[in-house]
């Protein structure tokens, strides 16, 4: 009955503080600002390793672990306020001070984002507390046999806890639908939003690009297979209808401040652009292609007076600011050398999904997304790299993080079991704003030999590429390796994905049956 009545107050807690959120904000429930400050202070090697081990569900795992640890520590306050009534009360109201300890460490956090947080600490303790002392009140004399502390009988504690429970229950569904209801007027501006026709559009994707190989991706990547690695663990929903963005910093000689209607108001072009995460290792799936609709990001700066460097501008980083405050630095001279880096609205001819940053994100090709890819835009800050560390950087990531030249095998996966004859191995290869020059494939070390490439869509995307393997009976090894439109073969060095970007060739090994 202790340690019942410790989780029972934990729920009760959690559920009127998301409640509470509701009126608030989404990121100041406790267990989204617990878990916000657990990324914040994860290491880097550990976050490395939850990407590759649990994919886009990194998040959901960190979740259900808060709330795994969450339910253990309840249920031992519930029975240290058996022997310590005082000591229990405390570690429940303690959670409610770590939750509003880490709700104002958020970025753009203000006081209002604890209380929350302290709300939900304080109805845990007050619900211990009842439940406890409900259950240890000594019972009057002839009520019935037996002793020991526990007085109420286990029917009456029952209906004690469900009454909790179901007011629990009605609190917590009350708290999303008004946190569904907040994030209506960001959803029905989302639907009410149509793409204008773009004044450069991109020309159709080139016949033979795709080479529709079973087992390899289409060459375009659909909206719901795109990957998605960020910190945030509810995605934000912004309202089309009140976003803005504001341009200022060292440099900005016309600060601006745009709505949605007035950024629209500018050409819009449309692109082909590979992006890729710097968290993807060798043969990762961290990468997808779509075609990008959206303004011209050097146009807008220089609408506002920016020079890059090159030209005698005061500031080299561009710091974007995203609404949960994710800070992004790019290099002012990447932007402007005349690469069509966009503040994006579409994304494969639709509007951009909340999960990737509508109603504006940046896209910068040839950079990783952790120095270019800002999400859920609000702000664009000129400054220098010496003068201010973006949000990644401070976590020992590099400032400046150009793609690397990569390729990888899609078929055969690793460790298929193949029949022997003709198997077509094939796969993508990509090193955004160089483009790429050719591929090569080779079996168990020996001599390389050239894959058929798809037909280049610019310099900005991947290629596909496909190579036809005799394959003979027993285990075998694949790698590929490619060439950069610059002339430059791919590095077989393994290297992690920290700093800047893995390195090497990716194999795959499989098995070729014999024959008979």
């Amino acid at each position: 009955m202790g340690a019942v009545s410790g989780i029972v107050a934990a729920v009760a807690g959690l559920a009127f503080a998301q409640l509470a959120a509701a009126a608030v904000r989404p990121e100041s429930a406790p267990v989204t600002a617990v878990g916000g400050a657990a990324v914040d202070l994860t290491p880097v090697a550990v976050r490395e390793w939850a990407i590759r081990l649990f994919g886009p569900s990194d998040k959901l795992v960190l979740t259900l672990g808060i709330v795994v640890v969450l339910a253990a520590v309840a249920a031992l306050a519930g029975l240290l306020s058996v022997r310590h009534l005082p000591a229990g009360i405390a570690v429940a109201g303690g959670f409610g001070l770590l939750g509003a300890a880490a709700a104002l460490s958020r970025p753009e956090a203000g006081w209002r984002d604890a209380l929350p947080s302290l709300l939900g600490g304080l109805i845990a303790a007050g619900v211990l507390y009842l439940l406890v002392t409900a259950a240890t009140r000594p019972r009057p004399a002839g009520t019935g046999s037996g002793g020991g502390a526990w007085s109420m009988d286990r029917r009456g504690f029952g209906r004690l806890v469900t009454g909790v429970l179901a007011a629990s229950v009605a609190a917590g569904f009350a708290g999303r639908r008004l946190g569904a209801h907040g994030s209506a007027g960001a959803t029905a501006s989302r639907a009410r939003f149509v793409l204008p026709r773009p004044t450069v559009p991109a020309p159709p994707v080139p016949v033979g690009a795709d080479l529709r190989v079973p087992g390899l991706g289409p060459f375009l990547t659909p909206d719901r297979d795109f990957y998605r690695v960020d910190t945030a663990l509810v995605v934000p929903r912004v309202d089309a209808d009140t976003w803005r963005l504001r341009i200022h910093g060292e440099g900005v000689t016309r600060p601006l401040t745009l709505d949605l209607r007035q950024l629209l108001s500018r050409p819009l072009v449309e692109h082909d652009i590979t992006l890729t995460c710097v968290s993807n290792e060798v043969g990762g799936p961290y990468a997808g292609n779509a075609r990008w609709l959206g303004v011209r990001l050097a146009d807008l700066l220089r609408e506002a007076g920016v020079r890059p460097p090159s030209r005698g501008g005061p500031a080299d980083q561009l710091v974007s600011r995203s609404v949960d405050g994710m800070t992004i630095g790019t290099p002012v001279e990447a932007v402007m050398d005349g690469r069509e880096a966009l503040l994006a609205v579409g994304m494969n001819g639709e509007p951009l999904p909340f999960a990737h940053g509508f109603p504006v994100r940046m896209v910068v090709p040839g950079l990783y997304g952790y120095v270019s890819a800002c999400k859920w835009l609000t702000e664009l800050r000129l400054t220098t790299f010496g003068a201010y560390d973006a949000y990644w950087v401070r976590r020992s990531w590099a400032q400046q993080a150009p793609v690397k030249t990569q390729s990888r095998i899609d078929t055969p996966r690793p460790y298929a079991d193949l029949a022997p004859g003709r198997v077509a191995v094939a796969g993508v290869a990509w090193a955004q704003h160089r483009g790429i020059e050719a591929v090569e494939v080779r079996v168990d070390g020996g001599p390389w030999r050239q894959a058929r490439l798809g037909a280049a869509d610019g310099v900005d995307t991947w290629r596909q590429w496909v190579w036809p393997w005799e394959a003979t009976p027993g285990r075998h090894t694949l790698e590929v390796r490619a060439t950069d439109g610059t002339g430059a073969v791919q590095t077989g060095v393994r290297a992690g994905t920290v700093p800047d970007g893995a390195t090497g060739w990716h194999s795959v090994e499989v098995q070729v049956k014999a024959l008979g």
